[in-house]
């Protein structure tokens, strides 16, 4: 004896649970993020810019002319970039799926 879902599809499932659907991905948008190389420029860049702002400072007397807040604006700057630059990439580029993700 055999069972039909609601849908008047025959299936495996009997009972009063609803059938679960799982469909297969054959593709994502891109790599994940930190599977990228741009993610690790902008690494990169965030920790040059923030000693760069350590580094430099009122050596002899002189004004400190990479403050902390000019660097965390360029941090802030370079995130925005980053985000853009992942936004673009995400925006119909396709990468093959594998279950391993």
């Amino acid at each position: 004896m055999s069972t039909v879902n609601p849908a008047g599809n025959a299936g495996l499932h009997t009972g009063t649970d609803a059938p679960v659907h799982h469909t297969r991905r054959l593709s994502t948008e891109t790599k994940a993020a930190f599977k990228t190389s741009e993610f690790f420029a902008y690494l990169a860049a965030v920790v040059a810019v923030l000693i760069a702002s350590m580094v430099v400072g009122d050596d002899d007397g002189h004004a400190d002319y990479f403050r902390a807040d000019k660097a965390w604006l360029y941090v802030v700057i370079l995130s925005v970039g980053y985000m853009i630059s992942r936004g673009l990439a995400k925006s119909g580029s396709r990468d093959p799926y594998d279950e391993s993700r």
